[in-house]
């Protein structure tokens, strides 16, 4: 069975980090992108970052250049993101989710599997 599993999420202090990681099995990680989106109470989900298993190509919502890093290999089918300089509107239920082939898609419908999501919030 496909598996996705995120976790690492947690309160922290505006300015503060946390690293979140996905966990993947039951499919060839190399011919799937990893994306990580967010959802905010009311708000749509969004699309904040991803990774290209086969190129290690990476793509970044502009809300989140230069603050997020997505990397994967510490452990084996695992993505992570690092999340740096958290501000309050990075508040979201993150998730994880895999499409085949490349990135190039911040679209919801153009992933595959999904995983359970992981609360971020981030609040003094």
């Amino acid at each position: 069975d496909v598996q996705l599993q995120a976790f690492g999420g947690g309160l922290v202090q505006p300015g503060g980090s946390l690293r979140l990681s996905c966990a993947a099995s039951g499919f060839t990680f190399d011919d799937y992108a990893i994306g990580w989106f967010r959802q905010a109470p009311g708000k749509e989900r969004e699309g904040v970052s991803c990774i290209s298993s086969s190129d290690g190509s990476t793509y970044y919502a502009d809300s989140v250049k230069g603050r997020f890093t997505i990397s994967s290999g510490n452990a084996k089918n695992t993505v992570y993101l690092q999340m740096n300089s958290l501000k309050p509107e990075d508040t979201a239920v993150y998730y994880c989710a895999a499409r085949v082939g490349y990135c190039g898609s911040f679209y919801s419908y153009d992933y595959d599997y999904w995983g359970q999501g992981t609360q971020v919030t981030v609040s003094s």
